[in-house]
């Protein structure tokens, strides 16, 4: 049961706290190790991107059997051999359900039985190359839905980053909307500055629309999943602050670590002993608070990287199974095993 309410974003936090982010949640050497991956990985791209730059190529633009809606949803997918499982499709029906015209991007190649599928609840299916991660894609299909169904008067990104939702999804559409024109996400992060999260975003209004629009339209193709993280999750939340259109999430980081009690804390990080250091360091709510966000707050994902890597090798993740219902078990576990668990 959803018991989450929308909060509103200030760029309170600097940049810089990032780098407090990064000591309070690794020890001193993983934290320097880390820093010298960005600088190889941020390092390494710069130069193939300079002599073999990448080319965004669209494949593929086929109509769907949905009806298109002021309201256009654009869904990026991608497994391994392209196949498109069961929970895939339920979250593309579920956001029609909600009111949404769905486009299908996905950035593998799916075998004809699971195209011909996604149709059904799809307005437009896009096959692209594997170039540019979330943002690139959004920025392709974009160009390509506008021109054929104009202006949307809401603009959601999404992706198959998510297991679930294995509680209802209509109630967090419907808390979005209640907060009238602006950009929308669910969870909140003040890592490298505040953002919302991006594998679910919501612009309503004209002013929101278009910023959204003029973020992704700029967007350059990188190999460096750092930077796409900056200049895309990080940098779009951060335009509409500075253009003034409200940025609310409906699970904030506030009330999110309000749950956590001393020995969630402790077991996260030293230095999150004290509530109001916790308060105050930033933290990765979908990895670092997933069940309290599921069973406190009615949040009804779990991040698919943390089930699959657990990256920040937190104790329990293994226990995951006890906060979804047993009857939306077999549906998670088919696609895990999909994405080669």
């Amino acid at each position: 049961m959803l018991s989450a309410s929308l909060s509103i974003l200030s760029d309170r936090i600097p940049r810089q706290r990032r780098m407090a982010h990064g000591l309070a949640t690794r020890e001193l050497a993983r934290f320097l190790r880390r820093v010298g991956e960005v600088l190889w990985e941020t390092g390494s791209a710069a130069l193939l991107d300079r002599f073999a730059p990448q080319k965004p190529e669209i494949f593929e633009a086929s109509p769907g059997l949905a009806s298109p809606t002021a309201s256009l949803a654009l869904y990026l997918h991608w497994s391994p051999d392209g196949r498109i499982s069961r929970m895939v499709r339920r979250q593309i029906r579920l956001w029609r359900e909600a009111g949404f015209g769905c486009v299908f991007i996905t950035n593998a190649h799916p075998p004809a039985e699971d195209w011909g599928a996604i149709a059904e609840d799809s307005v437009l299916r896009i096959r692209r190359a594997n170039v540019g991660r979330d943002f690139g894609a959004w920025r392709d299909a974009a160009a390509i839905a506008i021109q054929r169904f104009g202006m949307p008067r809401e603009l959601l990104l999404t992706n198959d980053s998510v297991l679930g939702p294995f509680l209802p999804l209509q109630p967090l559409v419907d808390a979005w909307r209640s907060g009238g024109d602006g950009f929308f996400g669910l969870t909140e992060s003040l890592g490298g500055g505040v953002h919302l999260q991006s594998y679910a975003l919501l612009g309503r209004g004209e002013k929101a629309v278009a910023e959204m629009l003029s973020h992704l339209n700029g967007l350059k193709d990188t190999r460096s999943i750092w930077l796409l993280m900056q200049q895309g999750e990080i940098g779009l939340t951060q335009r509409m602050l500075k253009a003034g259109v409200p940025c609310w999430a409906l699970f904030g980081q506030e009330g999110l670590a309000g749950l956590a009690n001393a020995a969630t804390r402790a077991r996260i990080a030293p230095r999150y002993a004290s509530a109001e250091a916790f308060a105050r360091v930033p933290f990765n709510p979908c990895h670092h608070l997933w069940r309290e966000l599921v069973e406190g707050m009615g949040f009804p994902y779990l991040k698919t990287e943390l089930i699959r890597q657990n990256p920040w090798k937190l104790p329990g993740v293994e226990n995951w199974r006890q906060v979804v219902p047993a009857a939306e078990l077999p549906i998670i576990e088919e696609h895990l095993s999909l994405m080669g668990r």
